[in-house]
Formats: C-alpha cells, sequence, structure tokens
C-alpha cells in the first residue's frame, strides 16, 4: 500500500528551497473539507480553489455549499492568497456518467467515475491556466477512496503533463482537524456527499 502523504512530504521537501511558491489548483469538494488543507497547503503553495461538482443535484444545496466555500476563503488567515474559481454547474454530466450505476452502495463504481470526473476536469482547468500542481480535498474524507483518488489523479496528470499532488489529506489527524476548524469558522456540515443517491443513503441511515 502506497503512503501518499510520505509523497506529498517529498514534494513539499522538494520546493521548500524554491524562490517561487508554485501554483497549485485544488477541486474542492466543501468548505469543511477545504478548511484543514488549506490551512496545511497553503504554507508551500499558491492556491486557487476550484469549486467543481456536479454531482450535488439540488440547487439550494450546491449553492450554500459555494458561499460556505467563498466564506471560509475570506475568513481564514492564511499565509498565501487564496483565489477562487467556480466551474460549470452541469449535473447532466453526472447523471450520465452515473447512468446503470444508481443502486451500487456509496463507496462503489459510480463514485469513482464520480471522481474521475471532478478530478479530469480540475486537470483540464489546470493544463488551461498553467498551474504547477493540481489535486483535491477529497481524499480527506473518511469514506473516500485515497489510492483510488491519487490513481485517477496519476492517470489525468499523465494526459496533461501537469503533476497530481498525492495526497492523503486524513492523515496526521487532519480529518479531526477540520472538524475542529469547522466549529471555529462555523463552517455548515453537510451528512451526504451531494448527490441525490448518497442523500438517500444518509437518509436510511437516519431512519
Amino acid at each position: 500500500m502506497i503512503n501518499y502523504q510520505k509523497l506529498l512530504d517529498k514534494t513539499i521537501d522538494g520546493i521548500k528551497g524554491e524562490s517561487r511558491t508554485p501554483s497549485l489548483l485544488l477541486h474542492a469538494c466543501c468548505a469543511p473539507c477545504s478548511s484543514y488543507v488549506l490551512e496545511y497547503l497553503s504554507e508551500y503553495f499558491s492556491i486557487t480553489v476550484f469549486y467543481y461538482n456536479p454531482n450535488i443535484t439540488e440547487e439550494d444545496e450546491y449553492r450554500k455549499r459555494v458561499e460556505e466555500e467563498k466564506r471560509l476563503i475570506s475568513e481564514m488567515p492564511l499565509k498565501n492568497k487564496v483565489s477562487f474559481i467556480e466551474g460549470r454547474y452541469d449535473t447532466e454530466r453526472f447523471f450520465e456518467i452515473a447512468k446503470g450505476k444508481e443502486n451500487i452502495p456509496e463507496g462503489g463504481a459510480r463514485c469513482f467515475d464520480c471522481y474521475r470526473l471532478r478530478i479530469a476536469e480540475t486537470a483540464r482547468v489546470a493544463k488551461e491556466n498553467g498551474f504547477d500542481f493540481f489535486t483535491t480535498t477529497l481524499s480527506i474524507s473518511p469514506l473516500k477512496n485515497a489510492q483510488k483518488l491519487n490513481e485517477i489523479g496519476a492517470e489525468e496528470a499523465e494526459k496533461v503533463n501537469i503533476p497530481y499532488l498525492f495526497s492523503d489529506f486524513k492523515k496526521r489527524e487532519g480529518y479531526k482537524r477540520s472538524i475542529k476548524l469547522s466549529a471555529e469558522y462555523k463552517l455548515y456540515r453537510q451528512n451526504y456527499c451531494g448527490c441525490i443517491y448518497s442523500k438517500k443513503e444518509a437518509e436510511e441511515r437516519n431512519v
């Protein structure tokens, strides 16, 4: 099993002596998951948060999460300024990749295809805008498969010739830190990933 935290450590060690702060396009799923990642990586990168989540299939929910992401960025005291880009809110792309997988439990093939949808778009935008690295906050969640996320990131990195920043942000108590920061900034924390299928599973768990 690959230790992606150690790979991240190695990358950070390699850039510490550089005179220029490298740019990072950071795909973000929500403000709570972004909190620790921004606190951690803003020490070493000039970050632009890329909010691209067409899997969030209720527009009110989507807009609420966008605004929380923006608020967090504006309120956190970060070493390097963080910028924000909102991607297209196109739920049809998500439903296309979910077709035939609607009844697969969360954490399976539908989720893996959703990872790729969002990471591939992040890679495309990173290439289009000349970023030095790209990655996603998704690995901070205990419910997300860090190995699969990093495998997909590596595959998409080859296509655009931009390094994927390997990571497993739940390591070193990153997830616990995100919970603490969420409380500190009074962030809206949802109890499901975003799609109608994960929402249904969450509702069934809470019955």
